[in-house]
């Protein structure tokens, strides 16, 4: 008999829509290029501008703001990258908690970075952020400050409004990794300051090598793949119809999906049930404001790597933190930046629920908690 299995790793990924299914598989049918002037050409150019209108009404953007890519990693390099040298910047500020593909595409400008820390709570310390704006002015260098909205690993929310606040009416930028919040909060993104903002499909229930990168006008300019004339000439190849039909069906839908499914509610119930099985449950970030469908936590003594195996075989998906890099469960970079110590954040586990998850999912996962716990403790001498 087939393991069931419950998924409670939609931060790396969400299950696929249906509604995003059919849309992908529609567009398959289709033959052509969207660029061609003839009818099947123009039929491929018609689903994308679809989409392209429906990924802009979820990110509160125009149409024309939106610039399909083929993953928001992509869309997070032509941002800090292009972004670097078509908008001639000296500098790039990041926080210690970014995604790696922020962290990478930074070091890749061959710039000089200044990394601002978070707080304990997993907060971006707002003030080193402003240190580093005042000594640019100083010395006239124009900065890139690269930040994301919500964290991949513990959920927090950035308080992206009052970086707005320091950062839009100077002669700086601002980037906004914006992955974990789309569909989850409100954008905004074209009655906002932030210059250019990165999302995904596969984080909203749309099909993986997909995303965008929200662009306004003045930062039209910048580019990663230069190619022939598609997206307006500012991200070059032939599009991927399908897999922009698919982004567009998960946009049109996910927001309202993901509210029924009231995951909040499953966090909380999470939470509440783990310290009950394992009192000294810490979880990281909870004082701060979390997005409501992540828990990063630990149980200290108890190694990441040994209860992810243990909750696997029970047929219970769960991570360690960014799907980037969990394949080799290791410390976190994030934890590490809150101060979390060495030995406490090696236990450091992420579940995360999304539009398809139900309080038995919940339910599943807290008895296999407890039966990974009991295991632990009754291996190591430790009283329930």
């Amino acid at each position: 008999m087939a393991r069931q299995s419950i998924y409670l790793d939609h931060n790396a990924s969400a299950p696929l829509l249906p509604e995003a299914r059919a849309a992908h598989i529609g567009a398959l049918d289709l033959v052509g290029n969207p660029s061609s002037v003839h009818a099947e050409g123009r039929a491929l150019r018609a689903v994308i501008d679809k989409a392209r209108a429906q990924v802009a009404r979820l990110a509160g953007a125009e149409r024309d703001q939106v610039v399909f890519t083929g993953s928001a990693t992509e869309a997070i390099t032509q941002a800090i990258v292009g972004g670097a040298k078509a908008l001639n910047v000296d500098a790039i500020v990041v926080s210690e908690g970014e995604h790696a593909a922020v962290l990478r595409a930074a070091e890749a400008t061959g710039l000089p970075i200044k990394k601002v820390g978070l707080d304990a709570d997993g907060v971006i310390k707002l003030e080193e952020i402003a240190a580093a704006l005042a000594a640019a002015d100083l010395v006239g260098m124009r900065l890139l400050v690269a930040v994301h909205l919500v964290n991949n690993e513990t959920g927090v929310i950035q308080p992206v409004d009052r970086i707005e606040v320091l950062v839009g009416p100077s002669p700086h930028y601002l980037f906004v990794d914006a992955v974990q919040g789309f569909g989850k909060v409100g954008l905004e993104f074209a009655s906002r300051a932030p210059d250019m903002m990165a999302v995904s499909g596969h984080k909203i229930g749309g099909p993986a090598g997909i995303g965008a990168l929200l662009m306004k006008g003045h930062a039209d300019q910048v580019r990663l793949i230069p190619g022939g004339g598609q997206e307006s000439g500012r991200r070059g190849g032939t599009e991927s119809a399908a897999a922009i039909a698919g982004f567009g069906a998960a946009a049109e839908v996910f927001a309202e999906r993901f509210y029924q499914a009231n995951v909040s509610e499953l966090v909380r119930t999470a939470e509440d049930g783990m310290r009950v099985i394992a009192p000294d449950l810490v979880v990281f970030g909870e004082k701060a404001d979390r997005i409501g469908n992540v828990s990063n936590f630990a149980v200290p003594g108890l190694k990441n790597a040994v209860a992810m195996m243990g909750l696997d075989l029970l047929g219970l998906a769960v991570s360690s933190g960014s799907a980037c890099s969990s394949g080799k469960v290791g410390p976190s970079h994030v934890l590490a930046a809150m101060g979390v110590p060495a030995e406490l954040g090696e236990c450091a586990m992420r579940v995360s629920f999304g539009w398809s998850s139900s309080i038995e999912d919940v339910e599943a996962y807290l008895k296999g908690f407890s039966e990974v716990v009991g295991r632990h403790r009754a291996r190591h001498g430790v009283a329930a």
